[in-house]
């Protein structure tokens, strides 16, 4: 008896996703003992450059000037993120 399509649908978009789960680098920090994950990691320190950009913004009097503010910082922190994740965990 042949299995309904729905069902070949749902086996191929299963392969398809776990297909990217054979990797043999696992990019995690080993921090005291404890091993993290390299995007939190990333997340953390593209937060404090953030905070840090943010400062220096305020002492050159350029943040206010910056509309809107809040997507100002997002792009900010997740161009800080990225360029720790490539500097730092890159293959």
């Amino acid at each position: 008896m042949r299995p309904p399509r729905p069902f070949n649908a749902v086996l191929l978009a299963g392969i398809l996703v776990l297909a990217g789960c054979r990797h043999e680098y696992s990019p995690t920090v080993d921090v005291l003992g404890s091993y993290f994950p390299a995007w939190i990691i990333c997340i953390v320190s593209g937060l404090i450059l953030t905070v840090i950009a943010r400062q220096v913004l305020i002492a050159l009097k350029v943040a206010s000037h910056l509309r809107p503010a809040p997507l100002t910082y997002l792009c900010l922190m997740i161009a800080f993120t990225l360029a720790v994740w490539l500097m730092f965990f890159k293959n």
